[in-house]
């Protein structure tokens, strides 16, 4: 274990911003880089295991920043390029966390969130999914149509591959939600603020 090494994971961490979810291969589209991407699915786990009352939310957070950490080395493999592409996530992480103070648990973390056997490896992923809906909602309300065409490869997801009970009600609420709620139904200036009449 080494800082030198624990100083290059936060360079390495700080550089996942840059990288690009194939996202953008289908229509150009605006999506999260896998920075924002890992951020956001780290919340949705967090409110999972909450409502799926698993005790040990820091083991969900930790799996969660880690679950996709890989593909700053990979890549993003989406459904498409996955027939065509071997990749070899475990060295990558293994490489990356090689000799820093946190390689044993969290090599042991996202070798359980790949095996999906336990409760926060499955709300982990759950949230990695739920994710795709988040951001097809947001393009929808762009006037994207990205959304309305996957609509039935993302009915599939949800009964499919979804594994708690709390996901599945999170993705059929999502479906009529608006992304610009929060903001503009909530407290803000027109609803509790000074213009408010």
């Amino acid at each position: 274990m080494s800082i030198k090494k624990d100083i290059n994971l936060l360079y390495e961490m700080g550089s996942i911003r840059f990288i690009e979810r194939t996202w953008r291969q289908f229509l150009n589209l605006s999506f999260a880089n896998l920075a924002e991407h890992t951020l956001r699915v780290t919340w949705i786990s967090l409110i999972l295991a909450k409502h799926e009352n698993v005790e040990n939310t820091e083991k969900v957070i930790k799996m969660a920043l880690i679950h996709d950490i890989s593909e700053g080395r990979t890549g993003d493999v989406n459904y498409l390029s996955r027939q065509y592409t071997v990749r070899n996530e475990e060295k990558a992480i293994t490489d990356i966390l090689k000799d820093t103070s946190l390689a044993p648990e969290f090599i042991d973390l996202w070798k359980e969130y790949e095996k999906l056997d336990t409760i926060e490896a499955q709300i982990v992923k759950d949230a990695d999914n739920l994710d795709v809906d988040f951001e097809l909602q947001e393009q929808k309300a762009k006037g994207g149509v990205l959304n309305d065409k996957w609509k039935d490869m993302r009915k599939y997801v949800s009964e499919n591959k979804l594994y708690t009970k709390t996901a599945k009600e999170l993705w059929n609420q999502l479906q009529d939600s608006d992304p610009n709620d929060w903001h503009m139904v909530g407290n803000n200036r027109f609803t509790s603020g000074d213009w408010k009449g």
